[in-house]
């Protein structure tokens, strides 16, 4: 529902419980962030939704997370429950319509939705670094691994690329160390176990082509509504630190793609960053300060990030002071953190005289929450006890039938469905590699021919009838005779071959293994 340019959110109460006026979001603000923070079973996923609602009816693209699987409804015909029109009725929502609204379903997974990858250059070293838990050795080795991949014109697209690069790393880990600067083996070992553990939860389905567009997730439709992706997470949720990762990444490739437009009169993108918490656990401060960096500048490029998470205390105070639109579901207080918790909510709020604000933060129900959003020149609202709107959409998932009738006529149906797998550092090496085994069989048959022939004893012969032993190459000028210090690329084609073996052998021991354990 939206009125003059503003976002309807729901109804403020007074003291003595009845309506007061209606609390909106308003637009041209919508690009400064929020926050939207709960205890389970509060209402933050109805909140979510009825934002998506309200900013996809502006012609506002969103994409969000749909991490418990009941978002999904948002692409289904709302229905005329009894509490919801309870709810319509006590805030004075008239007309109530329901609508359905379109929706793009996503999955990493290509289950319950249209596969999503980038590759593994696009994921860059820190990010890549992140998913994996790297120390800062680690690191410094992946860091080393996009150098070389730079220099040698390796495209890392997929795991094995990696996988291939790392091994041929390990094997010439001394001269690449003259070179890069010190390249542990002992390091390059770890990293290709992580690898490995990765590729066992699944992620190597998330490296590859065809990579997402990030204009895939800003589309409107013939009618000028913003397209919804929702994201299905519930699977991916079992593995939080690629959940976090992926989501940051798409956040980093919105501020590397997208042009300067300042503060437009409706933001060109909504993002929801849902169990917000999974990004900033036991994050580095590098990180921490990416995030902030990228949550700060993004809003001139016309993008707002909101992040729904249970405790305000998840997100760094860093990154909390960007979020200027607040939504506060009921807290609890039985711990001293949690305690500590609804003070923090608290005091980030305009006070209002007509109540204790972390005494309310305790008592609300499900479906009510304290809101303050942006107003005026950008200064916050005075927070205020609201009753949040009903959803228009459907409010529960919808059915298996429904979401692949919604992915059969979706915009992007057939873009991302298939695998694309073109010449890349894995294909490279292993054509390499394969050079200088022929090579090496060439010199190693020629090696073998010339000691089976006799060696001519004392047989002399006179100086230009063709048998007089070859010159010697002559002495470079200021250096040994003879003596050329190995480039990469020689040592590259020497030992690639091995490497490659190598790796070939520890894929087939994996696959005989993972037979067994089947």
């Amino acid at each position: 529902m939206l009125q003059d340019g503003k976002l309807y959110i729901g109804t403020s109460r007074k003291p003595d419980d009845s309506p007061n006026k209606g609390e909106y979001l308003d637009l041209k603000f919508g690009n400064r962030h929020g926050l939207v923070t709960g205890a389970t079973g509060t209402g933050k996923t109805v909140t979510l939704q009825i934002l998506a609602e309200g900013f996809s009816n502006a012609g506002v693209p969103v994409f969000c997370a749909d991490v418990k699987g009941d978002l999904s409804g948002i692409g289904a015909m709302g229905e005329p429950k009894d509490f919801l029109l309870k709810r319509a009725s006590e805030i004075g929502l008239e007309p109530y319509d329901f609508q359905e609204f379109p929706v793009i379903f996503w999955d990493l997974y290509g289950e319950k939705g249209h596969r999503v990858r980038t590759t593994i250059s696009e994921m860059g070293p820190l990010l890549l670094s992140r998913l994996m838990n790297a120390t800062d050795a680690q690191e410094g080795v992946i860091n080393i691994a996009f150098k070389i991949a730079d220099q040698g014109g390796l495209p890392l697209l997929d795991l094995k690329d990696f996988q291939a690069l790392l091994t041929y790393m390990g094997e010439n880990a001394t001269q690449l160390s003259n070179q890069f600067g010190f390249i542990s083996k002992a390091s390059v070992g770890s990293i290709q176990r992580e690898l490995l553990i990765l590729e066992q939860q699944g992620a190597a389905q998330f490296f590859g082509e065809p990579a997402l567009k990030i204009s895939d997730i800003m589309r409107t439709t013939n009618d000028g509504r913003g397209a919804i992706s929702v994201l299905a997470a519930d699977k991916l949720m079992m593995n939080p630190r690629l959940y976090g990762t992926f989501l940051l990444w798409m956040l980093s490739e919105l501020f590397e793609v997208l042009p300067e437009v300042g503060d437009p009169e409706k933001p060109k993108l909504v993002f929801f960053f849902d169990e917000a918490h999974l990004l900033f656990n036991d994050a580095p401060k590098v990180l921490i300060e990416r995030v902030e960096q990228v949550v700060r500048l993004i809003r001139s490029k016309g993008v707002g990030v909101y992040f729904v998470t249970q405790n305000p205390l998840d997100v760094p105070e860093t990154v909390l002071a960007q979020l200027g639109n607040r939504v506060q579901h009921a807290l609890r207080a039985y711990t001293p953190r949690e305690q500590k918790a609804v003070r923090t909510a608290a005091d980030t709020f305009r006070p209002n005289p007509d109540f204790d604000c972390a005494t309310v933060i305790t008592q609300l129900g499900t479906g009510e929450a304290l809101v303050s959003t942006l107003e005026g020149k950008g200064a916050p609202s005075m927070v205020e006890r609201t009753l949040v709107r009903p959803p228009s959409s459907r409010l529960g998932p919808v059915t298996d039938a429904e979401r692949q009738k919604i992915m059969a006529v979706s915009p992007v149906a057939g873009l991302y469905d298939e695998d694309f797998d073109r010449e890349s550092a894995y294909e490279i090496l292993t054509e390499r590699a394969r050079k200088a085994a022929e090579a090496a069989e060439r010199e190693k048959a020629e090696a073998d021919a010339a000691a089976d022939e006799p060696s001519g004893g004392s047989r002399w012969t006179l100086p230009g009838f063709g048998d007089e032993p070859a010159a010697k190459p002559a002495a470079k000028a200021g250096g040994r005779s003879g003596y050329q210090r190995e480039t990469v690329a020689e040592a590259a084609m020497k030992s690639v071959a091995r490497s490659v073996a190598s790796s070939l052998g520890r894929a087939l021991v994996r696959g005989i293994l993972g037979s067994l354990r089947r």
